[in-house]
């Protein structure tokens, strides 16, 4: 099984599903994302099994504070080199819309990350970050590529529609970055599944803290501006997992655990369970959720305690750990997260 895999926003299991019945116009079009996403895997399996060998990579201190960003267009070709680049960090807006919404959505990332975090881009150091904007042709995902990058595919229209116009999809991929150099969580399993709702959980961050939003009034939705009619009203639920389209299979709960060999056992099915352990955190601590639930999440991911082959209750673990040690052993958030693991019955040891 590969250590790691390329983390696409729409899983193979449930493109595979769609194409069943669809028809011979979209299944072709479903079958050339399901190529192309195949065609990453090796790369990415390869990329983290370096960093596991190697240990985090050192960088150069930074100032802090300011992103940078490059936006290149690909012309829907389906090369991994960088196409044209259309707009760099302190351009002016372009003519092409999903290149600002790209870029736009990278500085709403970077922004949360340091403003809350004071985490300076995806590797904490000041790495560029670049969107591959128009990539392939109707192409049904989003990635995060294992190395530098970020590709958007344009959708057919009827699974996703342009997928830069998910603030909260571009926060998801681009976590997979900042977990990689982190923990760098096996991309199988549930240290898989936690490695998707790591990025499920900071994306929907990004999208309140930008929007202003707490707990009470998010939605908790994740993919709701990129869906088309299949799939709608959006990809994920974290607040009701298992209701947010049609072909949503994810457990809101242990007892719902998926055992499967399909998505590298299940990550994107059984990320439903840790998703909602941190809906119930958020809300029963109510507020901004960026603040005490981020922050007991985010240092959870940094602690050291997090192993590579991490499960649900060894992080769970961490996480009342660490909301102990930032808040106090009988603090209300400690509480919150107890109550957390064990809405999803996960065992807190």
């Amino acid at each position: 099984m590969n250590h790691n895999s390329i983390h696409c926003i729409l899983p193979p299991d449930l493109l595979q599903s769609v194409a069943r019945d669809a028809s011979e116009a979209q299944a072709k079009a479903i079958l050339r994302t399901l190529e192309i996403d195949h065609s990453f895997r090796l790369t990415r399996a390869e990329v983290s099994a370096r960093r596991a060998v190697s240990g985090p990579q050192a960088a150069a201190p930074t100032v802090g504070g300011k992103p940078h960003r490059s936006i290149y267009d690909q012309k829907h070709s389906t090369q991994t080199s960088p196409g044209t680049l259309v707009r760099s960090e302190g351009d002016k807006p372009v003519a092409d819309a999903s290149v600002n919404a790209a870029y736009d959505n990278f500085g709403f990332t970077y922004q949360m990350y340091w403003e809350v975090f004071a985490r300076d881009s995806i590797d904490g150091h000041g790495m560029p970050i670049k969107g591959l904007v128009h990539f392939g042709t109707d192409y049904d995902n989003a990635f995060w590529d294992g190395k530098d990058a970020m590709f958007f595919g344009d959708g057919d229209g009827q699974l996703l529609t342009d997928t830069t116009k998910g603030l909260d999809v571009i926060g998801h991929e681009l976590t997979h970055g900042v977990t990689q150099y982190e923990a760098n969580l096996t991309y199988s399993g549930q240290s898989g599944a936690l490695n998707e709702s790591i990025s499920d959980v900071f994306g929907s961050l990004v999208k309140q803290y930008h929007l202003g939003q707490t707990a009470d009034q998010a939605d908790w939705l994740i993919g709701a501006d990129i869906v088309g009619k299949q799939l709608a009203p959006a990809l994920r639920s974290m607040k009701a997992p298992g209701t947010a389209n049609a072909h949503d299979n994810q457990p809101a709960d242990m007892t719902g655990f998926v055992h499967t060999t399909a998505d590298s056992g299940g990550v994107h099915t059984n990320s439903g369970i840790p998703n909602h352990a941190f809906y119930v955190v958020a809300t029963t601590i109510g507020g901004s959720a960026w603040k005490d639930a981020g922050s007991i999440w985010y240092k959870s991911l940094a602690d050291p305690g997090l192993k590579p082959n991490a499960t649900f209750a060894s992080f769970a673990s961490i996480t009342l750990h660490q909301a102990r040690v930032q808040f106090g052993t009988n603090s209300s958030q400690a509480q919150a997260v107890e109550a957390g693991w064990e809405a999803v019955k996960v065992p807190l040891k």
